[in-house]
């Protein structure tokens, strides 16, 4: 395996080398022309849209021709990158407001709920991260109306939220919200002690209960995978991993290792969450190296010998999955097509490239659908993957997020260690392969 960088035209013909998570070697894409696969392979729910406006066409070409890629200068993580200021800009629509930039955020927001009051609790907690850029002792204040809201509206609805727990959640569902009660209380008493250090935690203890209450109105899973599918691992909920790595050499700082926490999301990303789960119960993932660290992604999952994947000892054969994305507003994921390839590149993923940490599948630079067991986790933000609006969201598929210690990945290098990669809850939502399914092939890509 290579981990590529891509070299990306500007539209104005001035190049830039851009890091990408590919795999695969450069002797099999040198030389390969851009594809673009326009045909309609996306099993998904999409909204009717009408004709793009002018200056929507003039975004569209300008994108394509920014993201074309230049195969004849492909190179590997070895070489040099380019500085961040160097980098071409990256399009971008106006956000609507400042983007999410923390994991176990993203994935509340994530979840397949419509609940108001939840919503409401959650929102006015996630503020006071806003509210702690208040200058001294003010921050107080608005610290404290936000708690206070949250305690209101927890207090006049907790039947409401109750009764949309699902029947096989509803104990677990109104523990959670018990446990809210007795947070928001505390929270409440630190704040008006003037305990500012204590804020932080408080925050984080009362949303973590904000969870634990959506998680339990979660009422069975949202949609039909394709059957095309069926002969691949899908996870049909969430699970948590935990993956420990052993660092080669002592760091300046002292760092030895350590452990991260992981979260996968089957609910958006059901075979992508599920290959990973499938893999990481194997035990596939242990005692591999990191193989790409370069402050913007680290890489891993190729095995040694020839295979750039995981070969499935049942067939002989490299296991492949498809590219795999939930957009907001859909209800089912797009499959096989990058959203670029789709024409949707101005829409918005549910599992978006916002946190460090964020979790994604490595695949080969020129085809979508061949992504096996090779990850990556981001770590940069630059001119090209501004949080919120970048190049990667929609080009590659996102499927969790690193939620404890993610601060270790700035510390890793090449070739330090992954003890394990182990599942610690939610196994039991990973579905096997059904006996008897057709296996899984990706469609062969069509050239304009």
């Amino acid at each position: 395996m290579s981990a590529q960088a891509s070299l990306l035209c500007s539209p104005v013909g001035r190049c830039s080398t851009v890091p990408a998570p590919f795999q695969g070697s450069p002797a099999a894409v040198r030389g390969a022309r851009c594809h673009r696969n326009r045909r309609s392979m996306i099993v998904a729910a999409q909204r009717d849209a009408g004709a793009p406006s002018g200056v929507e066409r003039v975004q569209q070409m300008l994108r394509n021709a920014a993201l074309s890629l230049a195969a004849v200068a492909t190179i590997t993580t070895s070489g040099a990158l380019m500085p961040d200021q160097m980098m071409p800009p990256a399009e971008a629509g106006l956000l609507a407001a400042e983007p999410v930039k923390n994991g176990r955020a993203l994935l509340r927001n994530a979840l397949p709920i419509n609940n108001k009051t939840i919503r409401e609790i959650q929102k006015s907690l996630e503020q006071i991260t806003a509210d702690l850029r208040v200058p001294g002792s003010k921050k107080l204040g608005p610290i404290g109306a936000n708690v206070r809201r949250a305690q209101g509206t927890l207090n006049a609805n907790k039947a409401k939220l109750a009764a949309d727990f699902a029947p096989e959640m509803k104990e677990a569902g109104q523990k959670a919200i018990e446990g809210l009660d007795a947070a928001l209380k505390e929270f409440a008493a630190v704040v008006d002690a003037g305990d500012i250090n204590s804020v932080v935690e408080n925050q984080q203890a009362a949303l973590q209960q904000v969870g634990n209450i959506e998680e339990a109105m979660v009422k069975g899973f949202p949609f039909s995978v394709p059957k095309d599918y069926d002969d691949l691992p899908q996870l049909k909920g969430r699970a948590t991993a935990e993956m420990k790595i052993t660092l080669k050499t002592v760091r300046e700082n002292g760092v030895t290792g350590g452990v991260m926490r992981l979260v996968v999301d089957g609910y958006n990303a059901p075979v992508t969450a599920g290959n990973f789960v499938d893999l990481a119960d194997r035990k596939f993932y242990d005692g591999l190296t990191i193989q790409r660290a370069d402050g913007f992604i680290v890489q891993t999952g190729d095995p040694d010998g020839p295979a750039t994947g995981f070969v499935d000892e049942a067939t002989g054969k490299n296991r492949t999955i498809p590219f795999e994305l939930m957009v907001q507003g859909d209800k089912v994921p797009v499959y096989e097509e990058t959203l670029e390839d789709n024409g949707r590149f101005n829409e918005q993923p549910v599992l978006p490239f916002n946190a460090y940490g964020t979790i994604a599948m490595a695949r080969s630079e020129f085809e979508a659908n061949d992504g096996s067991s090779q990850i990556f986790f981001l770590l940069k933000e630059s001119e090209l993957t501004p949080t919120g609006s970048n190049l990667l969201d929609g080009r590659f598929a996102v499927f969790g997020y690193v939620v404890d210690n993610a601060e270790l990945l700035g510390d890793l290098q090449v070739g330090d260690k992954i003890e394990y990669i182990k599942i610690v809850d939610g196994i039991d939502n990973l579905q096997r392969p059904k006996p008897g399914a057709k296996p899984y092939e990706a469609k062969a890509r069509d050239d304009l």
